[in-house]
């Protein structure tokens, strides 16, 4: 794995091919009370006993792509498949009808706590109120008796509105990291045309 010195008073240049986010972390340790406005017959959130890898993949690349989720639909199969056949691991989905409009993985492998590994919602349901559904939901499920903790991260690549809602869901910053990764879009993994508020930059030939 290349490395590079990273300047923490100022900025660091990638090489061609690398894009960059800052993370922010952030945790909540009591379930703050549900907002009764949010109840709504019109979403149900119901755990999947079963899901397949090849439905993950397509509504986690339909909710993600624009912000380059790429984690999920480039695991192999083989991991993939263990992942959602671990006990400790929980897929939510926010159902309207018979269509999945969100989804949310909780991991519980650490005990005491449970990390909100992917959430959101595809494109049209973003705005609606579908993610304050899914994310009581979420939180509904997360906090059991032995819970000390719920996590989740979110980065600069993300929705520019995920942020502020996590934070008025109840959840409190409380690190900072810096995540450096190849260009998905260079590599072929998903379409050049992709999240295109991220500059794609090609090598000079």
């Amino acid at each position: 794995m290349e490395t590079i010195p990273l300047n923490l008073d100022g900025y660091t240049d990638l090489p061609a091919g690398k894009i960059a986010n800052v993370v922010t972390y952030l945790e909540m340790t009591e379930r703050p009370a549900p907002a009764s406005a949010l109840q709504t017959e019109e979403y149900c959130v119901r755990k999947i006993d079963t899901p397949s890898p090849d439905w993950y993949r397509a509504i986690i690349s339909r909710i993600g792509e624009e912000w380059l989720w790429v984690h999920i639909p480039l695991m192999p199969e083989p991991e993939l498949t263990a992942l959602l056949r671990d006990p400790a691991v929980d897929i939510h989905a926010l159902e309207q009808g018979r269509e999945t409009l969100g989804v949310a993985e909780l991991d519980r492998r650490q005990p005491g706590e449970v990390e909100i590994v992917m959430f959101g919602v595809v494109p049209e349901a973003v705005g609606t109120g579908a993610a304050h559904r899914l994310m009581q939901g979420v939180l509904d499920a997360a906090f059991g008796p032995d819970t000390r903790r719920v996590w989740l991260h979110t980065c600069t690549n993300d929705h520019p509105a995920a942020l502020r809602f996590y934070r008025r869901a109840g959840f409190r910053p409380y690190k900072f990291a810096i995540e450096v990764m190849d260009d998905p879009r260079l590599t072929g993994a998903i379409s050049d045309e992709a999240a295109p508020h991220i500059p794609v930059i090609r090598a000079k030939t």
